[in-house]
């Protein structure tokens, strides 16, 4: 009478292909039982409960390098170990959860490359009724803030979510708006960057900006990627940011020089 089963019968038993328990023997994860008087291998119940092991760890997400260490260990460092492969997965699922919900933020445009909080001062900024070529703008410019200065980007927002609540900051930025169409050496420029300065520095309510934020060697390259993006399209805006920041730095702001 043939005793035990062939190894197509043990990986249906088991629920894995005849490859998966060859790749098994081959790591010593189990080990090959003796051939009969036929020639075959026949699988009993001790190589069953360990393959059945095997696999039970390995659908688990525990390394097959080691599987076998774990079967062979004692019931404390089997426990152990457990707990290290659970450190690992919850660590994989963070990391997986993050990438599924990077994926749903590209299906939403802004939400890939900017918080909640910035797409809701783009949001404000089109009730506002600012143009959709002002608000792709921003968005580039707060893509920017975000990867260049991040550690001022709380502040940098803040700061915007200040001004819009304010009727006059808002008034002066459309009207800043509408010297695009404006010759550079208009004078209407001096006085818009005048007034301009004017209510930033009377301000006082706005939140500081981090006094260490500009003390980084390369924080002139950093703000003017930032603050003059765009600037080489629009000539005339060029010059009233220039002039905004002559006026802050004569009044005593620190404000790296592009």
């Amino acid at each position: 009478m043939t005793v035990g089963l062939t190894i197509g019968q043990a990986a249906a038993y088991v629920g894995v292909t005849i490859k998966t328990v060859r790749h098994y023997h081959r790591l010593g994860l189990v080990a090959e039982p003796e051939r009969d008087g036929s020639g075959y291998r026949r699988y009993g119940s001790a190589e069953l409960l360990r393959l059945i092991q095997a696999r039970t760890l390995a659908g688990a997400g525990v390394p097959l390098a080691e599987i076998g260490a774990m079967l062979d260990a004692e019931p404390e460092r089997f426990a152990a170990t457990l707990d290290d492969v659970h450190r690992r997965l919850t660590r994989q699922i963070e990391d997986l959860t993050a990438r599924r919900d990077t994926l749903h933020r590209l299906a939403h445009g802004d939400r890939a490359l900017l918080p909640d909080r910035a797409c809701a001062v783009l949001d404000r900024l089109a009730d506002l009724g600012f143009g959709p070529d002002y608000v792709a703008t921003q968005r580039e410019a707060l893509v920017l803030a975000r990867a260049l200065v991040p550690d001022i980007f709380d502040v940098f927002l803040a700061r915007l979510e200040h001004g819009l609540e304010d009727p006059e900051f808002v008034e002066l930025t459309k009207r800043g708006l509408a010297a695009v169409s404006w010759d550079p050496d208009d004078p209407r420029i001096e006085e818009l960057a005048s007034a301009l300065a004017d209510k930033l520095l009377a301000d006082r309510a706005a939140p500081a900006m981090p006094t260490g934020s500009r003390l980084k060697s390369d924080a002139s390259a950093r703000y003017g990627l930032v603050n003059h993006h765009r600037e080489d399209q629009e000539p005339s805006i060029a010059r009233l940011n220039r002039l905004v920041e002559a006026n802050l730095r004569a009044a005593g702001i620190d404000i790296p020089h592009h």
